[in-house]
């Protein structure tokens, strides 16, 4: 496989870091983001901070973000091949206390980090008449739960899964592939301790592990056929639950 250039946002920590962490040890060239200038050194530090890695603070909802990114990966390594668009954010708050700041926030983060970030790398990739661009989506988009009261998150994530869609189609002529992971419950930082509480949410009764969505990244974005795909690696979260 050609040694490729990787965009990561969102990876100081969890699935984010994991994706980096997997395309570094396979031998791409990996930039990587967060929002917080010493979270994102401190891992540049942990995943070596060698000659294949680039790191770029800032905020991805600000397409001067996506720009620097962009810019970064090209004068370093030539080429940005593939996006991942990991950063995001979930809470739950009920419906009917939602305010509209509360919402801003998902969308700023969710949607515009990913919209923006994809418009700033996009030029690039029509330039090479090749790309990928994958998103991190979520089964809740399409298997809502009672118990889960999170209107915001979903509303911003679902707006990820259509912008999929149109992109495939405005750029599938083009060579430029997007796709969508639709990740389920993953053992990472932002789920805390308590986790495996929620293995019966998966058919497979168990939890994600960050390796599991990582190896499927890493499969869409050295394939040549997959785009439009809205791909769950959710346990069967999507399909149903496991009920014990």
């Amino acid at each position: 496989m050609k040694k490729q250039t990787i965009i990561v946002t969102g990876a100081s920590s969890g699935i984010g870091k994991g994706i980096a962490q997997y395309f570094l040890e396979k031998g791409d060239n990996v930039v990587i983001n967060s929002t917080t200038p010493e979270k994102l050194e401190q891992v540049y530090h942990e995943l070596g901070a060698g000659p294949n890695l680039a790191m770029v603070a800032g905020d991805v909802s600000d397409k001067r973000t996506g720009d620097r990114l962009i810019a970064t990966a090209v004068e370093k390594f030539g080429t940005a091949d593939v996006l991942v668009n990991n950063a995001g954010i979930f809470e739950t708050k009920p419906f009917l206390e939602v305010e509209a700041s509360y919402l801003d926030r998902f969308l700023d983060t969710n949607l515009k980090g990913t919209y923006f970030t994809t418009q700033a790398v996009i030029p690039q990739m029509l330039k090479q008449h090749d790309g990928v661009v994958i998103n991190i989506g979520t089964p809740l988009v399409h298997h809502a739960l009672a118990g889960v009261p999170a209107s915001a998150a979903m509303s911003s994530k679902g707006a990820i899964h259509s912008l999929t869609l149109q992109l495939a189609a405005e750029f599938g002529k083009q060579n430029i592939r997007v796709n969508t992971i639709a990740a389920g419950t993953v053992r990472t930082p932002m789920h805390g301790d308590d986790v495996d509480k929620m293995a019966g949410l998966q058919l497979l009764n168990r939890v994600g592990e960050i390796e599991d969505i990582v190896q499927m990244v890493y499969t869409v974005a050295k394939s040549n056929y997959i785009t439009g795909a809205i791909i769950h690696v959710d346990g069967g979260a999507g399909a149903g639950h496991h009920l014990n």
